[in-house]
């Protein structure tokens, strides 16, 4: 599977990421994923960066993820001009899109001071290449890739009954 290999950019972003991270014990991103669903590493990331923007002990103890997502999307867009790319609830996921993952924190990373050293890429090389994944969060997975399926058919089935031209289909993957 070609999704998941890591490109070289992908590797620097990710060292960069957690090694402006490394202070926050409550956070450990090892991908491009499930790492970000809890709207943790969002807030960490911009904290490490702008520590006088926001209070982290509050975000990071008194917030749901959509709230500590939502909390950092505005965080972003008023102070850095970074507009508000993701919803809270399309991240707050087991597993948010990689590809909208990544467009994000590029956007960050454009913005917010940029040193990587080599030893944090090191440590990212050293990563498993596969997280593991327990029995439950596959199975949770699957049915919301199930759910998802049922609704993009229910869409295309209600377009065309409804007269409405659909002009492209793709596969259920590109689509999630």
């Amino acid at each position: 599977m070609a999704g998941l290999q890591q490109t070289n950019s992908e590797k620097i972003l990710l060292s960069w990421v957690r090694q402006s991270t490394r202070n926050y014990p409550q956070v450990n991103v090892i991908n491009f994923t499930s790492s970000w669903s809890d709207g943790l590493a969002f807030n960490a990331l911009l904290h490490s960066h702008r520590p006088d923007l926001f209070d982290w002990n509050a975000v990071a103890s008194q917030r749901s993820p959509v709230q500590r997502l939502d909390h950092a999307f505005n965080i972003a867009r008023q102070h850095l001009g970074i507009e508000k790319l993701l919803d809270p609830e399309d991240v707050a996921t087991a597993c948010p899109d990689k590809k909208s993952i990544l467009m994000y924190v590029t956007s960050l990373f454009q913005v917010l001071p940029q040193q990587v050293t080599m030893e944090a890429i090191r440590e990212v090389e050293m990563l498993p290449r596969h997280s593991r994944v327990t029995r439950e969060e596959h199975i949770q997975v699957h049915q919301q890739h199930f759910s998802q399926e049922v609704s993009c058919f229910t869409f295309l089935h209600l377009s065309c009954c409804s007269k409405v031209a659909v002009f492209h289909t793709y596969p259920i993957s590109l689509m999630l």
